[in-house]
């Protein structure tokens, strides 16, 4: 005897077989794009000079991606890492980059505290150097996206905990100068909270805005790439220890 499935038994299992197919050849084309993708970051890699640093175009899922995780690479100077970040942004297909988690810049901090200066400024300076803070147009509120760009930015921070770090908020020179500077100075303090609710102290931040006062050198001042944020560490003192702190202490 035959069997007979109802209409809408029949309906639901070609949506689900179509549903294989498509997740099929998604997987097929996105094989192929990350091997290419991959293919295309390696070269990079070895043109600047990045050895030890991996990019992967594959989430923690495993499904593919054009905004890949760089790791290793942890001897390299910060400018090396960062020519590499950039030049593999700049391929084809890609979008942002991003490092993974720090890991090797707290062991290097560790290390710092006994043989000299912290380097968070230049830590900083590294994660912005190939992607931004986003703000809404026309506005302080960040763009949710930037929430792991600020974490990465206040875990290269945390080692300087004690020192005066200066957010300054730039603009471009297109619009009202007046309300440009207000928006800098917005924003700059927009970062500092969003610092201060990811642990960094208070009292360590100030936030400035300075409008389109100071543009990138060799940009024209109407450039959009003249609105930024950036970090300077204006004192570098690690935390003294109080009592409470140090063994034996009395």
């Amino acid at each position: 005897m035959a069997l007979s499935f109802p209409l809408s038994a029949r309906i639901a299992l070609g949506a689900v077989l179509v549903a294989l197919a498509a997740l099929l050849a998604d997987r097929m084309i996105g094989a192929a794009l990350v091997e290419r993708l991959e293919r295309d970051a390696r070269a990079v890699i070895a043109a600047e000079g990045g050895d030890g640093i991996t990019a992967r175009f594959r989430t923690g899922n495993g499904w593919a991606t054009r905004h890949p995780t760089l790791s290793g690479g942890e001897n390299l100077d910060d400018d090396t890492r960062a020519r590499v970040a950039r030049g593999i942004a700049a391929l084809p297909l890609v979008g942002g980059v991003h490092w993974a988690r720090l890991r090797h810049r707290a062991a290097a901090t560790s290390a710092a505290v006994e043989t000299g200066p912290f380097h968070c400024e230049r830590d900083v300076e590294a994660l912005l150097s190939v992607r931004v803070i986003r703000f809404a147009e026309g506005s302080a509120e960040i763009d949710p996206a930037s929430g792991v760009l600020l974490d990465e930015v206040a875990a290269a921070l945390k080692p300087c905990s004690g020192s005066i770090v200066a957010i300054a908020g730039h603009s471009d020179a297109v619009g009202d100068a007046a309300v440009n500077l207000k928006l800098s100075g917005e924003r700059a303090a927009a970062v500092r909270e969003a610092l201060i609710a990811r642990g960094l102290p208070r009292d360590s931040m100030r936030a400035r805005g300075y409008g389109s006062a100071r543009p990138v050198e060799g940009l024209d001042p109407n450039d959009p790439a003249n609105r930024r944020i950036e970090f300077s560490v204006l004192s570098i003192a690690p935390p003294v220890p109080t009592p409470v702190d140090t063994p034996n202490a009395g």
